[in-house]
């Protein structure tokens, strides 16, 4: 393939002998010039000789890493941590050389993570987190062979159980919080998270400059983009006085884990301050809620993701029974 640059040179970037053989990438002053090298190329492919054989490219899988993460994971929220993990799955697998990782040797490492109790999302990222490693090098041209593990299939995930808190549980647990909880924020957080539908960390990071005009603004939300949620006056004048008392609200999820379990409600394994979330939500479309309000006010950039919530409309609902089969 040949093509014009933004620089205006032209660009010959072809494979040898197809998807997965060796890439050759070339930039020409003319379109003219360009061609004539990709004839010459191929001709010596038809010959059986390879055009300039580079070195082989003996680097290892933890010095892409560390490319990877100057180039792309010091610019993202979680990249430190993503790195921890690349280096981790590079030690175990014995810091290969990069281009010679097989698929097996990815499944060897996750075979030994789940049975080590790592959750099928959890090794999901991780896939992704390496493919990313060798797509983006692969983008930028550091690199010039085809991503080893690009065949290795996410594990399929089961749907969650969307759980959500009915009135009298809630009234349950905010009685319970008051009752035992010694902690001055987690009160004021859970109904926070209630009326809002934030995330526990994203009402934990509210400060007084983001409770403006009747409006809660969270900010380093999971999507990066802020978001704006009226709430109540009242709740809004307690917030307010909240944080000009206390400044802002300390690390307080421990404490609300604490008395979620006295309340004795039963939530699915590994949902705690997130049921919450979900109730927001539930009660929000049972109430006859639009959903594409729904999925502003949550920050979900996919719409899929608030559609967990649509068969709870009242709509919905009454659909099921004007729709069902005559018998």
């Amino acid at each position: 393939m040949i093509r014009k640059l933004p620089s205006g040179r032209w660009q010959v970037d072809l494979r040898t002998d197809g998807r997965g053989s060796k890439r050759i990438r070339k930039s020409f002053d003319s379109k003219s010039e360009a061609k004539r090298f990709e004839t010459f190329v191929l001709a010596k492919r038809a010959e059986g000789r390879e055009w300039n054989p580079s070195k082989a490219d003996n680097r290892t899988l933890k010095q892409l890493i560390k490319l990877w993460f100057n180039a792309k994971g010091v610019h993202l929220k979680d990249g430190e941590r993503r790195k921890r993990c690349l280096d981790a799955m590079a030690e175990f697998m014995g810091n290969p050389i990069a281009r010679t990782v097989t698929p097996a040797s990815f499944l060897a490492y996750r075979a030994h993570k789940i049975q080590k109790g790592a959750s099928k999302k959890t090794l999901n990222n991780h896939l992704g987190y390496l493919n990313a490693v060798y797509n983006q090098l692969n983008r930028l041209n550091e690199i010039e062979f085809d991503n080893p593990i690009r065949n290795v299939e996410m594990i399929r995930l089961d749907e969650r159980e969307l759980s959500w808190l009915t009135v009298e549980q809630i009234r349950h647990l905010l009685k319970t919080i008051e009752d035992f909880s010694q902690n001055p924020h987690v009160h004021l957080l859970t109904r926070i998270c209630l009326a809002t539908g934030a995330r526990w960390g994203e009402a934990e990071n509210l400060q007084l400059r983001h409770v403006q005009e009747g409006k809660l603004t969270f900010v380093n939300t999971k999507s990066g983009r802020s978001r704006s949620v009226p709430v109540s006056k009242e709740l809004f004048g307690e917030i307010r006085k909240h944080l000009k008392t206390h400044d802002c609200f300390s690390f307080s999820l421990s404490a609300f884990r604490r008395a979620l379990e006295k309340s004795e409600i039963k939530l699915p394994l590994g949902q705690a301050a997130h049921v919450l979330r979900h109730t927001f939500a539930s009660h929000f479309m049972m109430n006859g809620g639009d959903l594409l309000v729904l999925q502003r006010v949550l920050g979900h950039s996919n719409i899929q993701m608030t559609m967990r919530y649509a068969h709870l409309a009242e709509s919905h609902l009454e659909q099921a029974v004007r729709f069902q089969p005559s018998v």
